[in-house]
């Protein structure tokens, strides 16, 4: 009983160690798409992916990279105090055909590996 116990206590003053602490983000959208649906090419390709930092140091966002040179995505200048909301805008240039597009987010967040997010645009863009 005594060596449960004591492998019990270890387990939890081990977690309590683990538990991390920096700038941490959190985007609002749903697996961290947004859907453009189905729109036409006279449209705004413009959309926004808000994010708040919940972590306990400043967010910032160092690089944001898209796969192509038809999506074209902006990143605050400023870092993002803990409790604080950001937004990186992603243009994207209203090609006919599928929207399938990734953009990857290079920031000193913590809850993700190497402070990496891909991010995702998908949907479809009509000729009308």
């Amino acid at each position: 009983m005594k060596k449960t116990i004591a492998l019990f206590a270890f387990a939890l003053i081990s977690s309590i160690g683990f538990a991390q602490n920096g700038p941490k983000i959190e985007f609002a959208a749903k697996d961290n798409t947004i859907d453009y649906g189905k729109v036409t090419k006279s449209e705004n390709g413009s959309r926004d992916f808000i994010f708040t930092n919940t972590g306990n140091a400043p967010l910032i966002i160092t690089n944001v990279l898209s796969t192509c040179g038809c999506t074209v995505p902006t990143k605050p200048d400023e870092p993002i105090m803990p409790g604080k909301t950001g937004k990186i805008t992603v243009k994207y240039n209203m090609a006919p055909g599928p929207i399938r597009k990734t953009i990857t987010v290079e920031s000193n967040a913590v809850n993700y590996e190497a402070g990496r997010v891909a991010l995702k645009i998908k949907g479809e863009v009509i000729s009308n």
